[in-house]
């Protein structure tokens, strides 16, 4: 009679295979978070800090008689645009426009969207009923098309753009804020916090905002991304940052008209926009990974 075969689950190569596919999944998970958080840092630094410690040329005022020079021209490591203006200032300039927009918009989204996310998921009754009404109104246009009306009403600037992207994040940020306050709410600790005599706006800072922020965080950064894209789009159409000054948008749309004789015009931008923006959708996606967030 022939041997009995061994085990599968208890052989020894099955019993190290576990941990061994858990580690690796780790590092990968652990390089997913740190090499777009290390792009982003550095791109920012670069946007940010880099024009104020070395000699940047000025992103609008160049010379007619320097347009059109190609990359890796000699004082213009990128080349110039068809005014004469140098490619990597304008970038790292639009940059900064980009990383502000997307910063305040953000910022913006999180603090009167959340907290009105909060409060419908927590008090609800009419509060409920009134905010819920008034973020599935806002919901209900589509992003770009009320952003262009907004911007084409107060004209183009940054600031401008800022608020018209806001009236978009809010009531996203505040649907998801109050979803997750629901789950929360009927929660054990709740019940106990409430029944200990904690007000609602105690047990929101104590206990709502803690439980949460992961969820919120991870949908920052996704939203995060997709200001960028609606802010270049509104640069693209000219209804964002004003002409001449630098943005990656409008740095698509003058080189869409060049596109046949220099296509390194539109490439060059539209590879920094792509690259933030896959950027910050690859570490949100890790994070909620990593955070267990659904």
């Amino acid at each position: 009679m022939s041997a009995p075969l061994p085990d599968l689950l208890t052989a020894p190569g099955a019993v190290k295979a576990a941990p061994a596919r858990k580690k690796a999944h780790g590092k990968a998970s652990t390089l997913r978070i740190w090499l777009p958080l290390g792009f982003l840092v550095l791109l920012a630094a670069a946007c940010f800090i880099w024009p104020q410690i070395y000699p940047v040329p000025k992103p609008v005022g160049g010379s007619i008689l320097e347009a059109g020079l190609p990359p890796l021209s000699p004082g213009h490591i990128l080349g110039t645009d068809p005014n004469g203006n140098d490619v990597l200032s304008r970038i790292l300039y639009g940059g900064q426009v980009s990383f502000e927009v997307g910063f305040s918009v953000t910022v913006i989204g999180l603090v009167i969207g959340g907290l009105l996310g909060m409060a419908a998921g927590y008090w609800r009754g009419p509060a409920d009923a009134v905010i819920s009404r008034m973020l599935d109104v806002l919901i209900a246009f589509p992003a770009l098309v009320l952003a262009l009306a907004i911007a084409e009403g107060l004209g183009p600037s940054e600031l401008h753009v800022i608020w018209a992207l806001a009236i978009f994040s809010i009531p996203a940020t505040g649907r998801i804020a109050r979803s997750n306050t629901l789950a929360i709410r009927e929660q054990d600790f709740m019940l106990a916090a409430r029944l200990s005599g904690t007000r609602g706006h105690q047990a929101i800072i104590r206990h709502v905002i803690p439980n949460i922020l992961p969820q919120l965080m991870t949908f920052a950064l996704l939203g995060f991304g997709i200001v960028i894209i609606l802010e270049g789009a509104l640069s693209f159409l000219g209804l964002g940052i004003p002409l001449p000054e630098p943005s990656w948008g409008s740095m698509i749309a003058q080189g869409q008209q060049v596109l046949s004789a220099t296509p390194e015009q539109a490439l060059i931008p539209s590879a920094f926009l792509f690259a933030t923006v896959v950027s910050l959708n690859v570490l949100g996606d890790a994070l909620r990974e990593r955070w267990g967030v659904r």
